[in-house]
């Protein structure tokens, strides 16, 4: 890769932030580049996206490190917690391990946003990166401190949304 890294944050409340990030990640196993990308919050084997890893392994890595179910903010426990610690721990080895020329932490923002990871965690781990790594954040309600060290910042917005006229989602299309 030539040229420093960059901060990518996909934030938002519309659809289409992992999407978003899937897509970036296909530009660049494209060019021959390695992706790694860790899922906060998602349980393995929940969506098709997980099914694209290994597709396309070994240029894409997706790693899901949650548990099935939504979480709240008066939903937390411990084990959530644990989780999102691991995580990051996880990618911060591979970050560092020279393997990977991209790296994803999907739904980060909102794993910080629930206190699953403190904001000078995160920052501590962007502040790590190696200069050659592009590192992608993703998920809704991205902290202000967060958005003023990324090099750019994407926000997703619902104009429309078929869910709210109760259209279900659509397997291969959402999940």
């Amino acid at each position: 890769m030539s040229g420093p890294g960059k901060i990518l944050v996909i934030t938002g409340n519309g659809k289409g932030k992992t999407t978003a990030a899937l897509g970036l990640a296909l530009q660049a196993i494209s060019h021959g580049r390695k992706v790694f990308m860790i899922q906060f919050l998602k349980a393995p084997d929940t969506s098709g996206e997980h099914l694209s890893g290994l597709l396309l392994a070994p240029y894409l890595v997706i790693k899901s490190m949650g548990k099935r179910g939504f979480i709240t903010r008066r939903g937390c426990d411990p084990l959530d917690t644990l989780m999102a610690k691991i995580a990051l721990d996880a990618a911060r080895d591979r970050m560092m391990s020279g393997n990977y020329d991209v790296i994803i932490l999907d739904e980060i923002n909102v794993a910080v946003y629930f206190n699953l990871i403190q904001i000078e965690e995160l920052l501590e781990f962007i502040d790590s990166k190696p200069e050659k790594v592009e590192l992608v954040l993703t998920g809704r309600y991205a902290a202000q401190e967060i958005i003023q060290c990324a090099d750019h910042v994407k926000e997703m917005k619902n104009v429309r949304h078929h869910y709210r006229s109760g259209v279900k989602a659509k397997q291969g299309i959402e999940y």
